[in-house]
């Protein structure tokens, strides 16, 4: 729902979702909440209207100054590319911790990870990653202290200016973005911008609107001022706030926002966050989350730069399909007992994935997954150390349990093709490791690397279609039998967007195409947008989902004409530009532990999660 499309009388106020209630809360109650919010968060006082809106009716789409024909082809079926909620039950009284399993988010109970009054294994990953960089001394050695739970080490610069910004300064409240989470009881957890101490009377007072909402039988979801957003979404003992002054929609702001609880639970897993405000409602989440910030706002800059996170796909480097090939069947050949995944990725693009065969016939990994796993990676340098050996949760796989992956690169000192090998036994570092060392030593004998080495992305030029500036191609006609993950493809963004400011420009245009395609209340098959300073062209069929952008004079025939040149080029090479058909492997014994609902035999009650590094 954009702003800008809102019907007359909602141009301003408070969205709040069914079910509605016999009694609205009174409204001078509702506006000093929001004064007090607005009084912080905007330079102007938040506006409002005499009334709130209390149904889920989404205002019809309008059509912005520059458009000048819009053309819907049929009816197309609402279809959310946001990763989809999870609700995943608890089993009751559970003592241990679980490992990793097959089972789908939205599956039925798991046992969940014990909370012994430490940190868990979340804690552990998230005290690696804030440190900037690993001491070689100690990692490999068992039985000694990891040098990444040491305190005391100073954080970077540029990452300390963030958290110390002045947030009664004007220059903070002009951000493009804030991102806010807090608990239920109030208590701060992380702000994008300005530390948590700081903003904690805001907090409460965005605490104080859920929770007067909700007194009322309602839920919030969104609040429209002259020129911001502000979108609510309260995720288990977790409320995740947005502030937002782009013409992003409530929905693509609620995916974001999604995606930040799912890099949260990604640490610590959601049994633990549930069991912990169970325990203690007004319990401080920063003391497992300490040293996480730089995840969470690496992640939030992928999602404002990266298209891969509005599409809902992974973007996958484009390689000769003998190489990629060649490459799967090295994974292929490096297998140990309860391996689940091999994933190789090089400049931070996904290059081959390998799976184990009996887990995928029961659940597949999401593309959500691999983003928050491409930005674990490529958060730190920590991993640039060598061999690391971490718990990680895979969200959207299962939210209540951990994988362990082994992560190491492969070119040091270059550090661009990274290995990642997920393993539901905590136990097998030294059988993963191993994998590891026979991968590399098939990919020196194929001289793998040299070649990934010279692997570019592609020019726009090499398409052949005049006129065309860039595009983003999403396929949907693969075999579900492959149960694959969800890909797209886009050249690289040349002049007239070789800027940053330029290519968050496309990328805003790119949003409201999406946002017009997707519209809940009126979707559309195919739209024909003239902007200021380029004619993009939107189309969603059942076997692919297009967005291009062409030069200004471009007309909607020439633009068609080029559409169908391109698709057939992107079919000639689409062997180059995605992963048809991954490849399986079956481990042996039969991987019991990645089941559903499988638990570690190796487990016992003492566990805590903490894993040295071998």
């Amino acid at each position: 729902m954009e702003r800008d499309n809102l019907q007359e009388g909602e141009a301003q106020g408070v969205n709040i979702c069914d079910p509605p209630c016999e009694i609205n809360p009174p409204a001078d109650t509702l506006a000093t909440s929001l004064s007090l919010l607005g009084s912080h968060m905007f330079p102007y006082p938040v506006e409002r209207n005499d009334t709130t809106a209390v149904n889920e009716e989404q205002p019809a789409d309008s059509n912005l100054p520059d458009v000048t024909e819009e053309e819907k082809v049929g009816e197309a079926e609402p279809r959310s590319d946001r990763v989809t909620e999870l609700e995943t039950e608890e089993a009751a009284n559970s003592e241990s911790e679980n490992n990793a399993s097959s089972q789908p988010a939205d599956g039925g109970p798991a046992d969940a990870a014990p909370d012994h009054g430490r940190s868990d294994s979340g804690e552990f990953v998230v005290a690696m990653l804030a440190k900037a960089k690993l001491e070689e001394q100690g990692i490999g050695v068992k039985g000694r202290s990891s040098p990444l739970l040491e305190a005391g080490i100073p954080e970077s610069p540029t990452f300390m200016s963030h958290r110390d910004e002045d947030v009664t300064a004007e220059s903070w409240r002009r951000h493009r973005k804030h991102v806010f989470v807090l608990s239920e009881a109030g208590k701060p957890i992380y702000s994008r911008y300005g530390s948590e101490e700081a903003l904690s009377s805001t907090m409460g007072v965005m605490m104080a609107l859920v929770s007067f909402v909700q007194s009322g039988d309602n839920v919030i979801r969104s609040v429209y001022s002259d020129g911001h957003t502000v979108v609510f979404l309260q995720k288990g003992p977790l409320v995740l706030v947005c502030v937002s002054s782009s013409r992003q929609t409530e929905q693509q702001l609620g995916g974001e926002l999604l995606y930040v609880y799912y890099q949260i639970i990604s640490m610590l897993t959601q049994a633990s966050i549930s069991r912990i405000f169970e325990h203690k409602k007004n319990y401080d989440l920063r003391r497992l989350l300490a040293g996480s910030e730089k995840i969470l706002d690496g992640l939030l800059n992928l999602v404002d730069s990266d298209p891969s996170f509005l599409l809902a796909a992974v973007h996958c480097l484009p390689l000769a399909s003998s190489l990629r090939d060649s490459l799967s069947q090295i994974l292929q050949k490096a297998i140990t007992p309860n391996l689940v995944f091999s994933i190789l990725i090089a400049k931070k693009q996904l290059l081959t994935i390998v799976q184990e065969k009996t887990v995928i016939e029961d659940a597949r990994l999401e593309p959500a997954d691999v983003h928050l796993l491409l930005n674990l990676i490529g958060a730190s340098s920590a991993f640039q150390a060598g061999e690391i050996w971490t718990p990680i949760c895979l969200p959207l796989f299962n939210p209540d349990c951990y994988f362990y992956a082994y992560i190491s690169y492969l070119d040091p000192p270059e550090c661009t093709v990274c290995l990642l090998l997920l393993s539901t036994d905590k136990e097998a570092f030294y059988a993963v490791a191993d994998c590891k060392r026979k991968i590399e030593e098939a990919m020196v004998a194929q001289n793998s690397l040299s070649l990934i080495a010279v692997v570019q992305s592609y020019s726009v030029s090499q398409v052949g279609v005049s006129d065309l500036r860039h595009f983003m191609y999403k396929p949907f006609d693969v075999p579900d039998n492959y149960r694959q993950l969800t890909q797209f493809t886009s050249p690289e963004m040349e002049a007239p967007y070789s800027s940053e400011e330029e290519k968050m420009r496309l990328l805003d245009l790119y949003r409201y195409m999406h946002s017009r395609i997707h519209s809940t209340s009126r979707p559309l098959k195919l739209i024909y947008h003239v902007a200021e300073r380029e004619t993009l062209l939107a189309w969603v069929t059942s076997k692919f989902e297009l967005y291009t952008c062409f030069s200004p004079l471009v007309t909607k025939a020439c633009a068609i004409t080029a559409i169908t040149k391109l698709l057939r080029w992107i079919k000639k090479e689409e062997d180059r530009l995605f992963i048809r058909y991954p490849p399986k492997y079956s481990t042996t014994p039969n991987p019991s532990k990645s089941s559903r609902g499988g638990k570690s035999d190796q487990q016992d009650s003492t566990d805590n999660g903490f894993l040295s590094l071998l």
